[in-house]
């Protein structure tokens, strides 16, 4: 035991040493994580329990090293809770920032989202910015805590538990605020006891305007691998004809339109997805469609349009929307006099 003691504590003290060491195993293994969960779905099950186990265990800290001191007499310092504190964040943050990464709409909302993951994996790396700027000021670092617990449940749980997307981010922003919560208390218990309602408070409100804006998260399990406006679709190939940037008004109200759509999503988990019509801005259809996920080219699937305004003209887009309105794409299309 007294091994294990020095070496975790030569571990810390290298990783004071050169930060910026942490920062780079943490960048590689979220990237590994997730070159590794494209190639074999079940390994992303295996990483997502560890994610979840080593929350769990910031939450159970005081209690596990309390046994440790009665089992071995061996004291564990609190700076250990602290780097490790620091170490989940890091590794959470550059896990889910990959998926994210891969699925967001840089032209949408969705940008600030996945802009503000990238911000907090920064900070998390910059022992400066993160122990003197974030740490020191608690209702920050709670948000700052809440935040990357919340992203890592959004990628996990759809994996682990197959769960829908709407799902997965009512329970990851009620799970955050429970799990957070225990840990943050840990570093806080010296703090005067009208704090914690606060925190409380502050992460209830976090978590409401966070479910009100939702559609700002990106579905960060399921990806567009194809999207075609055509007019028709080979059934037995399962693949549209060519694609359709520009149509004219008499055509389209004569043939109608197909949006013909893959979608990559984790093995077992069946979603609807809609297809969102939009005409100048102003939505004119939402088409429901479901999903199977575990194909590895994506699950193929097209809906058809027919009853179209009088007045087509203009410019019109096709957004794939999860049921709670999360964008997972976009296409589109010019129609002509």
């Amino acid at each position: 035991m007294i091994y294990v003691k020095n070496l975790i504590t030569k571990f810390i003290v290298l990783m004071q040493q050169w930060p910026g060491l942490l920062a780079v195993i943490a960048f590689s293994s979220g990237v590994a994580s997730y070159v590794l969960v494209e190639r074999n779905e079940s390994f992303s099950q295996m990483i997502a329990v560890l994610l979840l186990v080593s929350w769990v265990w910031l939450i159970i800290d005081n209690w596990l090293r309390d046994k440790v001191k009665k089992r071995f007499g061996v004291t564990v310092s609190p700076n250990v809770m602290r780097f490790a504190l620091q170490m989940v964040q890091q590794e959470s943050l550059f896990f889910a920032l990959p998926f994210f990464l891969a699925v967001t709409s840089w032209n949408h909302p969705q940008a600030i989202f996945t802009s503000l993951i990238i911000l907090c994996a920064l900070i998390s790396v910059v022992d400066p910015i993160y122990y003197k700027k974030l740490a020191s000021q608690q209702v920050l670092f709670t948000v700052f805590h809440n935040f990357a617990l919340f992203s890592v449940l959004s990628v996990t749980l759809p994996i682990l538990l197959n769960l829908t997307t709407s799902q997965s981010v009512k329970i990851a922003l009620i799970t955050a605020v429970i799990f957070t919560l225990p840990s943050l208390g840990n570093l806080m218990l010296n703090a005067r006891w009208w704090r914690f309602p606060i925190l409380i408070l502050l992460l209830c409100v976090l978590s409401v305007g966070l479910w009100q804006l939702r559609s700002w998260v990106p579905p960060a399990a399921l990806r567009l691998t194809g999207i075609t406006i055509s007019h028709d679709v080979n059934i037995k190939k399962l693949k549209p004809s060519d694609s359709i940037k520009t149509i004219s008004s008499d055509a389209l109200h004569d043939k109608g339109l197909y949006s013909w759509t893959a979608v990559k999503a984790p093995r077992g988990l069946n979603e609807e997805i809609f297809h969102v019509w939009i005409h100048n801005k102003e939505i004119v259809d939402r088409i429901p469609l479901k999903i199977t996920g575990g194909r590895e080219e994506g699950y193929r699937a097209w809906t058809h349009k027919v009853n179209f305004p009088e007045d087509a003209v203009g410019q019109w887009q096709v957004q794939v929307e999860t049921d709670s309105g999360q964008l997972i794409g976009l296409t589109k299309f010019n129609v002509t006099l």
